[in-house]
């Protein structure tokens, strides 16, 4: 590994690094409105949720690293402390692109991007209608954190109203992870698409206490197929198999393959370990333990 002093290197190359390894990032298109009315469209990727009661977003549009001048997102909301934060979908991300160009502060980015403006219910800046979700939010707090190129400042704010497209939404009336398809940031020019191909379901051990990676048997922790990713997945298993269903499920589902290998004791703990790799990938985590715990059975 190389180990770097980000006081030692230059401000653009930090920020690569930065950008390389934090990713990918939510987009938070921001709408916000100058004092002669005039709107303004930006895209910023150092952006995230923080708080649920009361609802906070905060996101970040830091100095220019070449000539040290604040974005007009900022100004904007230093002279009218509201926003609205509009999500980003693979559906207008082109138009997003666009937006974030150096336009002068007098240029609307809705004109230029093409997007559509609607007014806002609590707030003065626009919501952007192709968007599938839109957050009104008055500005709490504007936190400065430097005054040299490439420092951020932190705008605070909390969500007055949300608005979401129900195309999105699933039958219980919550976001569908695969309809919204969001888009996010990644280093240099590239972005993220959260399909069905990039996305995966882990299951969250709030309630639930897994058996911990130093609970695991030792003829698994040696494994040369499994993975230390995949011996955590084993460990988030709440409680062994018992023996009688590793019995029944070696007797259903890997007698063929215990048949075919059985004067070769290390190759079949090999294709063993394969096979419960292959099942973790399905995320079939019970399934896995019941093949693992067939060889010594």
């Amino acid at each position: 590994m190389i180990s770097i002093d980000p006081k030692n290197i230059e401000v653009p190359q930090l920020h690569r690094y930065l950008l390389g390894a934090v990713g990918p990032r939510p987009i938070a298109f921001a709408s916000t409105m100058d004092r002669n009315k005039v709107s303004n469209l930006a895209p910023f990727s150092f952006f995230n949720a923080f708080s649920a009661n009361p609802p906070i977003l905060v996101f970040s549009p830091a100095r220019s690293g070449r000539t040290n001048t604040t974005k007009d997102t900022y100004n904007n909301v230093k002279e009218l402390p509201e926003v609205v934060i509009n999500v980003v979908n693979y559906n207008l991300v082109h138009q997003m692109s666009l937006a974030s160009s150096p336009y002068p502060s007098n240029i609307d980015e809705f004109v230029k991007s093409g997007l559509t403006p609607i007014a806002s219910e609590l707030v003065k800046p626009f919501r952007i209608k192709e968007s599938p979700v839109q957050f009104e939010c008055r500005v709490n707090q504007v936190i400065e954190l430097g005054e040299q190129g490439g420092a951020g400042n932190l705008i605070i704010c909390e969500v007055l109203k949300i608005h979401i497209c129900k195309e999105v939404l699933d039958e219980k009336g919550m976001i569908d992870q695969h309809k919204i398809d969001l888009v996010s940031r990644m280093g240099g020019n590239w972005y993220c698409r959260a399909e069905e191909n990039s996305m995966f379901e882990i299951p969250k051990p709030i309630t639930t206490c897994g058996i911990g990676y130093d609970e695991l048997p030792q003829d698994i922790l040696n494994s040369q197929i499994l993975t230390a990713n995949n011996l955590g997945q084993l460990a988030g298993i709440e409680s062994i198999p018992n023996e009688t269903d590793v019995n029944e499920y070696k007797l259903l589902e890997l007698s063929e393959l215990f048949l075919s290998l059985e004067d070769d004791a290390q190759q079949l703990e090999i294709e063993i370990h394969k096979k419960a790799k292959l099942l973790l990938e399905e995320n079939l985590l019970e399934e896995a333990w019941l093949t693992l715990l067939s060889f010594n059975n």
